[in-house]
């Protein structure tokens, strides 16, 4: 049985679609206290020290924000699963134009659009962990800065 406040499997592409809207699409990194647990573990994070609690993922949005002031994600898929833990499933689509720098790469000014499935753990009606899986290539590729 899940715990109260957590979102109920037929509406995941809702509280996908909320989560991303009141929080990363708007660019309210304050939306993150109010979204994540406390205790939430980011196991796509690039580096250690953004993986665990909301100061990590906060430093990681205004860090996208600059290279990317226009990002947004775009669902296209959700789905949930309940067994011992309730997880959240959605592919999204990233989509901005890259206007910082990015792993020393100078701004390009091009845009983009990739996918990343990902994947939540929520507990409380909160994310506490998150995973995805990123397609850094093909955004490399798009922006043209690698060989297709």
């Amino acid at each position: 049985m899940p715990t109260a406040g957590t979102p109920q499997p037929k509406r995941t592409r809702p509280w996908c679609a909320t989560t991303s809207k009141r929080g990363w699409n708007r660019h309210t990194i304050e939306a993150a206290e109010e979204l994540l647990s406390p205790d939430y573990l980011n196991h796509a994070a690039s580096a250690e020290e953004y993986r665990h609690g909301i100061a990590g993922v906060k430093h990681s949005l205004k860090w996208l924000f600059c290279v990317f002031p226009d990002h947004r994600f775009d669902i296209e898929d959700a789905a949930a699963r309940m067994g011992t833990r309730w997880r959240r499933y959605g592919v999204y689509v990233q989509r901005h134009a890259h206007e910082g720098e990015l792993f020393g790469i100078p701004p390009v000014g091009e845009r983009f659009a990739v996918q990343q499935p990902r994947w939540f753990r929520v507990a409380d009606g909160k994310v506490a962990e998150h995973w995805a899986v990123r397609d850094d290539l093909g955004m490399m590729r798009q922006l043209g800065v690698m060989p297709s």
